[in-house]
């Protein structure tokens, strides 16, 4: 039977319509499969750590048919979940994708590089905003006010453990993304030597105007 979209708290068994949402967005916003030998390296990186670790913050957008097509999760603490990331989340996967020796040299590497360096995510300058989130949408659903009921979820979710404020790091060259989160309310944070990232920040509160 089908029913309208909606959102729904994640299930274990989104696990797979995750991991492939994940692929298919994660290169700027783009399908990562033509530019990485194993795509399976992001969601082991961005979406499946949460959803292991913190599946209360994990919501899908059902398409309707019981499949999620789109979701956000995240974490009420970064400085905590980055501690757990590396002593529950990291032993679990580590031996399939060992850490590179030295510099990486493919794209692969640089991502896996990330997946053994979790206290990259605590960063001083936006220490005033705790939890943090990702969000991805499949190209088809996107556009059609899905991403900001998803939004307005998490970041109800994260006030209601009083949480004030929530940030998120991007690829600078997703402007789609950065026009996305403006109109939501998220504002840059400045952080030095952020390289290819840009961090943006919101306050979890005056959820109304979303």
């Amino acid at each position: 039977m089908t029913s309208s979209p909606a959102i729904r708290p994640y299930r274990s068994d989104d696990r797979e319509a995750l991991d492939d949402i994940c692929i298919r967005t994660a290169h700027s916003g783009r399908d990562s499969r033509p530019a990485y030998a194993d795509p399976g390296i992001f969601p082991v990186v961005f979406a499946a750590p949460y959803v292991h670790l913190e599946p209360e913050l994990a919501f899908v957008l059902d398409g309707g048919h019981g499949q999620a097509v789109g979701y956000i999760l995240g974490t009420a603490d970064t400085p905590r979940f980055a501690e757990d990331f590396r002593t529950k989340w990291l032993p679990l996967v580590a031996d399939r994708y060992p850490e590179p020796a030295g510099a990486p040299s493919t794209p692969d590497e640089a991502i896996v590089q990330l997946l053994h360096r979790p206290e990259r995510m605590v960063v001083p300058e936006v220490a005033a905003y705790p939890a943090h989130l990702h969000i991805d949408l499949l190209p088809e659903w996107q556009g059609r006010g899905h991403g900001r009921a998803l939004m307005r979820t998490f970041l109800q979710a994260v006030q209601d453990r009083g949480v004030p404020a929530v940030h998120l790091a991007m690829a600078t060259a997703n402007t789609p993304a950065r026009a996305f989160y403006g109109r939501l309310g998220f504002h840059e944070i400045e952080v030095p030597d952020s390289g290819h990232t840009t961090f943006l920040g919101r306050s979890t509160k005056e959820l109304d105007r979303l």
